[in-house]
């Protein structure tokens, strides 16, 4: 992977990697901005905002006319709110890598935000909390954050409560943009068959009025549990969904490619030693998985699945049988390799397209100020051994450090509670 980085004078980062064997470009910008930049007051206006991006802007001035461009060339194309960035982008054929910039850069630098489509796009995003809370799955995932991050900003829900989405003004728009959406907190990506010239010159064209500013702060996170800790979320539901992890590193942390094998021993593909006992040994779900998340200053890694009402409590005795003995015990050396080459493959899985290389170089850019290449990451994989994985496991599988959140039709926590210990 080859790739160029230029900062202009305003701040503005460009990266940009040109990519021969492909007929497509993709075309990114991302800011450095996402829900935990909110305050509690603020908390679902990132999200909202960039629904309202995609309203107008003086050259096009309704989502008619935006949409209609982009589809006229066969784009894909969409935006995110994460908690600590947001993205814009399209893909297109190659050729039409300037009209894509124009497009994105225009939604990002000049949208209109009228009132009448902020009231209007309030009952769009009221629509989709609702959507989301009729998806368990997903929802239990958000309940486990603010189980660990309480208030914090990273606690809060990325869509934000329904009294805000009702309250939010054209103000607290122009007051969020020019606090976050400036210079030196955005990156401008674009890969694919394109030249880097030629590309460059109309990034710096369509950039030069960019508001600049300084980069935000967040509010920082501290942790402290002292003891295992759930949240019973009583829903009616077909099936429990629920999530089990422990508090772990940041994104920056030296042992995080060592928790990265650890999590993918655990829970990474249809091999892994809690799909093998969850489901295949025990067939107590259809699908179980560990993972880890990550943000600066703070990260868990957690085992997530769904299962019969009844069997709640053996399944998470089965996953905690799982933790504990990772600790006891040394992964074997066919066990650590399968698992470093299952981590390898899917990274090289998803670095195919040029949407797949912008995404990756930008959030890196973004999120860590400092890109790390393919083969970086894979020599940082290699180096981790059976006795760096034991050594991760014993220190983040603590009683301390234990969670669980629940979404099912369950009203008492005392049965969970008695198996929740890594001790035993």
């Amino acid at each position: 992977m080859k790739y160029q980085k230029y900062t202009l004078k305003n701040g503005l980062r460009i990266v940009l990697a040109p990519m021969h064997d492909t007929e497509t470009a993709t075309v990114i910008v991302m800011t450095g901005v996402g829900s935990r930049y909110e305050t509690e007051k603020e908390n679902g206006l990132a999200h909202f905002l960039e629904h309202m991006f995609f309203k107008g802007t003086k050259k096009r001035p309704d989502t008619h006319t935006i949409t209609k461009e982009l589809d006229a060339i066969g784009a894909e194309y969409n935006a995110y709110t994460a908690k600590d960035h947001t993205a814009y982008y399209a893909k297109v054929e190659a050729h039409h890598w300037d009209t894509a910039l124009d497009v994105v850069s225009d939604l990002f630098l000049n949208a209109k935000l009228e009132k009448a489509e902020i009231d209007r796009e309030r009952g769009t995003i009221l629509q989709e909390i609702n959507m989301y809370e009729d998806m368990p799955q997903r929802r239990v995932g958000e309940h486990f954050e603010k189980l660990l991050y309480g208030t914090h900003p990273l606690g809060r829900e990325i869509l934000g409560p329904k009294d805000n989405i009702k309250s939010f003004t054209r103000a607290d728009f122009i007051k969020y943009l020019r606090r976050g959406y400036t210079a030196e907190n955005v990156v401008v990506g674009v890969a694919g068959k394109i030249d880097p010239r030629k590309v460059k010159k109309e990034i710096e064209k369509h950039f030069a009025g960019i508001r600049t500013g300084r980069r935000p702060a967040f509010k920082k996170i501290k942790e402290q549990q002292t003891q295992p800790e759930i949240n019973l979320h009583h829903k009616k539901t077909d099936q429990t969904h629920l999530i089990v992890g422990v508090r772990a590193y940041d994104m920056f942390h030296k042992d995080r490619f060592a928790l990265a094998v650890l999590s993918t021993v655990l829970g990474g593909g249809m091999s892994s030693r809690l799909w093998m006992e969850v489901r295949e040994r025990r067939g107590l779900a259809y699908n179980v998985s560990t993972n880890v998340d990550t943000y600066h200053d703070a990260g868990y890694l957690a085992t997530q699945c769904g299962v019969e009402h009844e069997n709640v409590e053996k399944t998470l005795t089965v996953i905690l049988e799982q933790y504990r003995k990772i600790m006891s015990e040394l992964c074997g050396e066919e066990e650590l390799r399968k698992a470093k080459e299952y981590m390898k493959g899917h990274f090289a899985l998803g670095m195919e397209g040029s949407d797949d290389i912008v995404g990756y170089l930008v959030t890196q850019e973004v999120l860590r100020h400092k890109i790390m290449l393919p083969k970086e990451r894979v020599k940082m994989i290699e180096r981790v051994t059976a006795e760096d994985v034991q050594r991760v496991a014993r220190d983040i599988f603590q009683n301390e450090k234990l969670n669980v959140a629940v979404i099912g039709p369950h009203t008492s926590k005392a049965s969970l509670s008695r198996i929740l210990n890594l001790e035993s």
